[in-house]
């Protein structure tokens, strides 16, 4: 029987980055997915593809050998394909692991493979992992517990790869980046090894290849985002065509690569090789990344682990500096109400019922005492402000 990987999302990056890699390793796919429409089509089409895009051209290539299921009304068939899978992936979004868990759970316990399934998280947050990983013992019995670790192993990611918006009518085709970055954490597969996955950089030691990630490329996307829509901008290569907002994110990402050099031993130079390819990538015009899109979702991005609060945090506690990732929040405070992202009309509402004290608690997730809150306890009040 031929290797087997069961991908749960079936949106942009499930199909584009995860199932992409997945489907060259020699891997059938099987897509799990609630949305009847995405199921639908993934059932009845056989195959589509995905176009690398970069600055000297593009590159398509075509992905088949793949099912779907509609966990929805068919959980028992999902149930018995991680009972057989090799491999459990998803790209659902942070948000969602704790629905998707108990599914994977049943499936997990389901299992009498002599080979503990893999199981990865591909989402842009720190220990994604980890955080499924939690749900799913919560769903496991106390007396199976014990032995989860003989049906399943539990690894984090870090992945990297800008999806832009998508052509209208694209269907399943994805045009994605041709750049990419996928580590793994090689350690918890133990003597039995991990997945072979090619796309996949197995590493000891996952936390520098996150932190450096998040608090670059998320922060430096977000940043140019934020700043890009208070003035006007559509794109992100249009608003970093802009010379002020280009150098306020390269400020930021100064901040960040103090951080990341100095807590990971990176060198330097290196990092700031990396700042400028990151820029360089986020830079290209042929993606066409809308302004939107990058900054949907700014509860997430404001919270206590994410690209802002995340690193100015750790930078306060080393008594760094950390003043150009404060006017970047100041930005993300003020993406309120945009169309079609509900997040930005939950971050208004916070900002107008509540103290500037309680917001500030509740969107950052700072403790009082913290040597960032004031700080950021400013830019609060300030906004609420501007924006009476």
């Amino acid at each position: 029987m031929g290797k087997k990987a069961i991908q749960f999302g079936g949106g942009n990056i499930g199909r584009g980055f995860v199932a992409e890699f997945l489907h060259e390793a020699g891997y059938e796919v099987v897509f799990v997915d609630v949305m009847d429409s995405v199921v639908t089509e993934l059932q009845t089409t056989p195959f589509y593809s995905v176009t690398e895009v970069s600055k000297d051209g593009e590159n398509t290539k075509k992905i088949s050998n793949y099912r779907a299921i509609n966990s929805k009304t068919h959980e028992s068939d999902a149930v018995k394909e991680i009972a057989t899978a090799d491999v459990v992936t998803c790209a659902v979004g942070p948000n969602i692991l704790k629905f998707i868990a108990p599914l994977i759970a049943k499936g997990i316990d389901a299992r009498t493979e002599s080979t503990p399934v893999a199981v990865i998280a591909c989402e842009n947050a720190i220990g994604a992992t980890d955080t499924l990983h939690g749900f799913i013992k919560d769903h496991t019995s106390k007396d199976r517990l014990a032995t989860l670790y003989d049906r399943a192993r539990f690894a984090n990611s870090a992945i990297d790869r800008i999806v832009p918006n998508q052509p209208p009518n694209h269907g399943l085709n994805v045009r994605i980046e041709k750049f990419y970055e996928w580590a793994v954490e090689q350690k918890p597969f133990g003597a039995f090894g991990h997945p072979d996955i090619p796309a996949i950089h197995w590493v000891d030691n996952l936390e520098p290849y996150i932190e450096r990630k998040l608090f670059t490329v998320n922060t430096g996307h977000a940043t140019t985002a934020y700043y890009g829509h208070l003035r006007g901008k559509k794109t992100i290569a249009d608003a970093l065509a802009d010379e002020e907002i280009r150098s306020m994110v390269h400020k930021v990402l100064d901040e960040t690569a103090s951080l990341i050099v100095s807590k990971h031993g990176i060198p330097e130079d290196e990092q700031k090789e990396y700042v400028d390819i990151i820029i360089g990538r986020m830079s290209n015009p042929y993606l066409e990344d809308n302004i939107e899109r990058v900054g949907r979702a700014p509860l997430r991005k404001l919270s206590r682990k994410e690209r802002f609060i995340g690193p100015a945090s750790q930078l306060a506690e080393r008594g760094q500096k950390f003043d150009a990732l404060v006017d970047a929040i100041e930005m993300a405070l003020r993406f309120q109400n945009v169309p079609g992202d509900q997040e930005s009309a939950d971050l208004a509402e916070i900002l107008k019922q509540k103290s500037s004290e309680d917001a500030t608690a509740e969107l950052t997730g700072l403790e009082k005492d913290h040597k960032l809150y004031s700080h950021v306890l400013k830019r609060v009040a300030k906004v609420q402000q501007d924006t009476k």
